[in-house]
């Protein structure tokens, strides 16, 4: 299935698959993938997918639309392609399009067949997660993390992702002057894990990080 896969700065912050017919990007909340940045327009671009192909096409945005760096007006993706709106970067992914190999073999009489595969290794760990309110008017409340990535903080003040991982759980700056505090102390760019128990405090709001 065709997917958005949004980021800033290296950190990704959603994940959309394009199921509707034209799936619309912008700041405004009607937009199918929300970017709540001034950098992004109200109605910035919008994707169409038609049969099995998927088109960029920007809505006479402020700051343009570009594939791979170039400013387009309306343009076929390929897998692996990078939408730049504003700051954000939007990679396009179809798995269908990679190529299958070596679906069929085909042996001539007298050949030896091939070598078994070594085992596979085993399946990484199943984690978990949950964030736990414990000041402000929500104090209390226990929010499981479901997505792979799961975004906090407030819109256009401070904003940061936890993002779920292969080895567990890191936390990660994503906007605003305001860095995320882990333990009292405030994170620098670079994603850190987090472990159980782990205070989070961020835009006035502080969270214990809750691993199962």
């Amino acid at each position: 299935m065709p997917r958005l896969v949004v980021s800033i700065d290296g950190v990704v912050i959603k994940e959309a698959p394009l199921v509707k017919e034209h799936t619309a990007v912008g700041r405004r909340p009607y937009n199918d993938v929300v970017i709540d940045n001034l950098a992004v327009s109200g109605e910035h671009a919008v994707f169409h997918l038609t049969g099995g192909e998927v088109e960029v096409e920007d809505l006479n945005s402020t700051n343009g639309t570009y594939v791979n760096g170039k400013a387009v007006k309306r343009q076929t993706l390929r897998s692996g392609d990078t939408v730049e709106v504003g700051k954000y970067k939007i990679r396009f992914l179809n798995e269908e399009e990679a190529p299958a190999f070596e679906k069929t073999m085909l042996f001539k009489p007298g050949a030896l067949p091939p070598q078994k595969a070594a085992p596979l290794p085993p399946p990484p760990a199943v984690f978990s997660a949950a964030v736990r309110v414990l000041s402000g008017p929500a104090a209390g409340r226990e929010v499981a993390l479901l997505k792979v990535v799961t975004t906090i903080g407030k819109p256009g003040v401070a904003v940061a992702s936890i993002t779920k991982r292969h080895h567990g759980y890191v936390l990660a700056h994503v906007e605003g002057e305001e860095f995320p505090q882990l333990n009292g102390n405030p994170i620098g760019a670079e994603p850190m894990p987090l472990a159980d128990g782990d205070r989070v405090a961020l835009a006035g709001t502080e969270m214990e990080f809750i691993l199962r």
